[in-house]
């Protein structure tokens, strides 16, 4: 009986059990699906809420990446307007650097110099007065200052012995000249060939240049064949305007004569130049 009692006792407290627990438990189990429900929706609100927040940022930072490919480009472009500027100023002060070089180069100092004298005084303007360029800007100017001194040269030492008398076989100021004496005596420390003791010699001269009648110049020689004797008998020195100077012949001196003379146009032959820039020493 004792048995039986805890038996029922026993039953009635699990059917009591049953009875209170299952409604509790039921609604524990319909209030689990809802949790998961909201669980879930908070999980894909958060998802959600994550996607459009990247696309966000992407959208942003593609946007920023173009800002900062444009600004850039834009500055690369500043740069680029700016350097290329920046070169067109530098070229621009080489080239007025160079043409102040240019313009104040030696050379053309020293022409300015050349051609004008300027004197500086405190207090007082500047004064500049033309004097000549004595100095030849040319090869071809400093040959012929060369050739004109050797002609001056000649014609001084030829001019220093007029009045001298005649002499045969001369060529020194102490005994005389003779004709071709007198041109050795000119030439003899000027040109660099050795000068001939005959005219006719000198006349067949290789070193010396045929010049036309038209064309004589101070120094020259001029030639005669007054005797028959070879090619060339008698030599002078062309001195300008038409004139020679000449040792004549025995019993006369040293003297200037006129080219146009009948006498010596009948019994001219020819001239030859000695004096040149290859020839002078």
């Amino acid at each position: 009986m004792a048995r039986i009692n805890k038996i029922s006792i026993t039953l009635c407290a699990l059917v009591f059990a049953s009875m209170t627990f299952t409604p509790l438990a039921w609604a524990s189990e319909q209030a689990r699906p809802s949790a998961v429900q909201k669980t879930h929706l908070a999980k894909t609100s958060e998802r959600k809420s994550k996607s459009t927040n990247q696309k966000t940022s992407k959208k942003s930072s593609g946007t920023a990446k173009n800002t900062t490919k444009k600004t850039g480009t834009k500055a690369s472009t500043v740069k680029t307007v700016s350097s290329s500027t920046k070169r067109a100023s530098s070229s621009a002060k080489t080239s007025k650097v160079a043409s102040r070089r240019t313009k104040n180069s030696p050379d053309k100092i020293a022409s300015l110099a050349g051609a004008e004298k300027c004197t500086v005084r405190k207090g007082h303007k500047t004064r500049c007065v033309k004097a000549k360029n004595d100095k030849p800007e040319t090869l071809a100017d400093l040959h012929k200052a060369r050739v004109q001194k050797a002609q001056k040269t000649a014609m001084n030492k030829l001019m220093d012995q007029i009045g001298k008398p005649y002499r045969w076989g001369g060529s020194s100021p102490r005994t005389g000249f003779d004709c071709s004496g007198l041109v050795y005596y000119a030439y003899k420390d000027l040109v660099k060939f050795r000068i001939p003791r005959t005219a006719n010699e000198m006349y067949h001269l290789r070193d010396a240049s045929p010049v036309n009648t038209r064309e004589l110049q101070s120094g020259d020689l001029v030639f005669f064949r007054t005797q028959g004797r070879g090619t060339a008998d008698h030599v002078g020195v062309y001195v300008g305007n038409g004139k020679f100077i000449q040792s004549p012949r025995s019993g006369q001196d040293i003297q200037i004569t006129s080219l146009n003379e009948d006498y010596w146009q009948r019994h001219y032959v020819g001239a030859r130049r000695v004096m040149t820039s290859k020839t002078l020493r």
